[in-house]
């Protein structure tokens, strides 16, 4: 049964283009063409590339945090208590008023109590800056990396520069041993960030980063296995243009150096505004909707390749819109503000809400609110008073 599924859904008149075959992409002569079972190599090297990660986390990035300056916010942890902890993991973390009340009375609190609880422990789940410094290190250097490779693997090949050569004497194109081992790594990577997916840094976008996980891991292994491997090779080059300028931006905003991170945030939004908005139609999705099949006719696999590299497009256009708020936000303000995907550290309190929770202690003894200040002429000499001293004269 296994067999009879696996001949039906390899089927040829489903991946290949018309008159051709399985067989006819068979290594031979001492000539390479890529099978579908090598995508297999990705899964051990993405758990490879886990380990490596975690390690770089650990020794290069969390030192590096640390020489930088990068310092976690101080954070109140809240108080134990069970009805309300409950309602947090069961019911959501962020109750109406009606229910703030409701909550308050059966817990014997107050509403602002109340409420300063369930911001103390949404602040609780958020992940600390040196986290987001040390992913944000691990990308960078890995897309760097990559986008180096990618570069030095394509910079000779004719269809870097020209992309309707990616259909010459398509499928009967022998693979290159550099485009093999970079087009694996960079599927064992993507493959890697899936899996370390619900460990990292949730933004508001988290739902976009699955699908654009999941669609880059298919049409990696989708292009592979159909020899596509030289449109592949230019989007996934034409991605990472861009990705090393993001990290390298919140590693910088993330330090507080501003000039810099706002310097490197222009230049990122100016490469991924040409690179995805403007190269990725124009030349991928032209070569490959309509130079593709100038030779041969359609079939099931060019339309599949066409569908995925326009959900790719519409993720393109739906991260151009973030940008050109926080771009908006930089020109308003003078300065970039914080990543729009990310969540706001809310503010533990408010002033009365401290005040009613927190009194202050000066000298052992718990101010009021609304009592005067302690820490003025007035007060010390007041002080001195009621200890039977008198001010001197």
């Amino acid at each position: 049964m296994w067999s009879s599924l696996n001949d039906w859904l390899w089927h040829e008149r489903f991946w290949l283009p018309p008159n051709v075959s399985w067989a006819q992409l068979e290594d031979r002569d001492g000539l390479v063409f890529p099978h579908p079972r090598d995508t297999l190599v990705a899964v051990p090297l993405a758990l490879a590339l886990v380990v490596v990660r975690f390690t770089f986390e650990r020794f290069v990035g969390l030192p590096l945090s640390r020489w930088l300056g990068v310092r976690n916010q101080t954070r109140r942890p809240a108080k134990p208590n069970a009805t309300l902890e409950k309602y947090f993991v069961m019911k959501g973390r962020k109750p109406t008023e009606s229910q703030m009340n409701l909550l308050a009375t059966q817990c014997g609190l107050t509403l602002r109590q109340t409420q300063c609880w369930f911001r103390r422990r949404r602040n609780q789940d958020r992940p600390c800056l040196t986290k987001k410094f040390c992913e944000a290190s691990w990308r960078f250097a890995f897309y760097l990396c990559s986008f180096i490779s990618g570069t030095m693997v394509l910079y000779h090949e004719s269809w870097l520069w020209t992309p309707v050569m990616c259909w010459e004497n398509y499928p009967h194109q022998p693979m290159k041993p550099g485009l093999y081992h970079w087009y694996l790594l960079e599927l064992s990577f993507y493959v890697s960030l899936l899996m370390t997916l619900p460990f990292d840094t949730k933004r508001k976008d988290f739902k976009e980063q699955v699908i654009h996980h999941f669609v880059t891991i298919i049409l990696i292994s989708f292009s592979y296995s159909l020899n596509l491997m030289r449109i592949g090779s230019l989007v996934l080059l034409l991605h990472d243009s861009s990705d090393y300028l993001l990290e390298a931006s919140k590693l910088f905003n993330y330090t507080h150096w501003r000039r810099l991170c706002d310097t490197l945030f222009i230049i990122f939004s100016l490469v991924f505004f040409y690179t995805r908005l403007v190269l990725f139609p124009t030349q991928i999705l032209y070569t490959t909707y309509y130079e593709s099949i100038a030779n041969l006719g359609p079939f099931f696999g060019y339309y599949f390749l066409n569908i995925l590299l326009v959900i790719l497009q519409l993720l393109h256009v739906f991260w151009s819109c973030l940008i050109l708020r926080m771009i908006y936000s930089f020109i308003k303000k003078g300065q970039m503000e914080k990543d729009v995907r990310s969540d706001v550290e809310e503010l533990d309190s408010s002033d009365g809400e401290a005040a009613e929770e927190c009194p202050q202690m000066t000298n052992g003894a718990a101010q009021r609110p609304g009592a005067a200040p302690t820490d003025g002429p007035r007060s010390r000499a007041a002080g001195r008073m009621a200890n039977g001293h008198t001010p001197d004269t």
